[in-house]
């Protein structure tokens, strides 16, 4: 099979891996287009699936955009588990999306050995107002919405590792919408580059936009949040799969200066689910921005900069 016909179009797609694909309608309006699912990481059904919704969103709200429909993904183990789970796991992603304003317009489902949920995202933006991962540049200042660790701490809690605190903690953060935060970059000015943090932990996420930018991306990394218990798990080595198959292949881009402490270095390769956004500012946008999130009760972590260099990750 040969490569894809180019279509002009198509104004974001595959090579960059960026959070959704951006097809082109017209001079004013342009298709935003994501889609994620997954497996239980929490027992409770409902929140289980509202987990499932917010995650889904954020790769739209990481593009600038506004969702509008949604169709629901999900798989569901018929012979051995009750209707009545699969229709809280349905309850909770419907809940959120209403609250985003988003339409749920379809879905489909199969009988599966375990339970899986998800959703394809629509929304929209215009062509000129897209976010990228792809385009920071050397000087600007690197910020994060949430704290990370939820991929050690989802693990933790499976293996009854985790006390009540450190597991109200981590799903109040996978619960949080990326919403408001994307609501004050629009407020404030739109970022130079934006992502999420999500399955290829901190670093991954971070080298993404050094090499699509071809810049060099420093993190502070006592600057970096991370979750209750997480510091205490990652010292355990309490890691899910992803998060060691991230350190393996994105380790050999990032560079390590200072005493940096090996369980915070190891803690930000950590697989997320429904992580925060992930983006620059320019220095002279960074005080607007820093306000409309202060105004707004939002939280924001200012963890390194840009600069030229070669591409790659310097956590210091």
């Amino acid at each position: 099979m040969g490569p894809a016909r180019p279509d002009p179009h198509v104004l974001v797609g595959m090579e960059t891996h960026d959070d959704a694909g951006v097809y082109l309608l017209n001079e004013d309006t342009a298709l935003v287009q994501t889609v994620d699912y997954f497996t239980p990481i929490v027992d409770d059904p409902y929140e289980f699936g509202a987990i499932a919704a917010v995650n889904a969103l954020s790769d739209v709200y990481a593009m600038g955009a506004r969702p509008l429909t949604a169709l629901n993904l999900a798989g569901f183990p018929s012979g051995t588990l009750p209707p009545e789970i699969l229709g809280r796991i349905m309850k909770g992603g419907r809940d959120v999306l209403d609250d985003a304003g988003v339409s749920l317009i379809g879905g489909h489902s199969v009988d599966d050995s375990e339970p899986k949920m998800g959703y394809a995202l629509t929304g929209v933006v215009h062509p000129d107002r897209i976010w990228r991962n792809s385009t920071a540049r050397a000087g600007d200042i690197l910020y994060l919405t949430k704290p990370i660790g939820a991929g050690v701490m989802v693990k933790a809690i499976k293996d009854e590792r985790a006390s009540a605190e450190e597991m109200r903690a981590v799903v109040a953060s996978m619960r949080e919408s990326n919403r408001r935060a994307a609501d004050c970059l629009i407020a404030a000015g739109p970022p130079t580059a934006c992502t999420d943090v999500t399955g290829f932990g901190l670093l991954g996420h971070v080298y993404e936009m050094a090499a699509g930018a071809s810049i060099r991306l420093h993190v502070e990394a006592d600057r970096v949040p991370v979750l209750p218990g997480a510091l205490e798990s990652a010292r355990r080595d309490l890691f899910p799969g992803g998060s060691r198959n991230n350190r393996h292949y994105f380790g050999r881009f990032v560079t390590v200066e200072g005493p940096v402490a090996g369980e915070r270095v190891a803690l930000f390769y950590d697989a997320v689910t429904s992580g925060g956004l992930l983006f620059t500012a320019s220095p002279q946008k960074a005080e607007a921005v820093e306000a409309e999130f202060l105004r707004a009760g939002a939280p924001l972590f200012r963890i390194g900069m840009a600069a030229d260099g070669p591409p790659g990750v310097t956590v210091r």
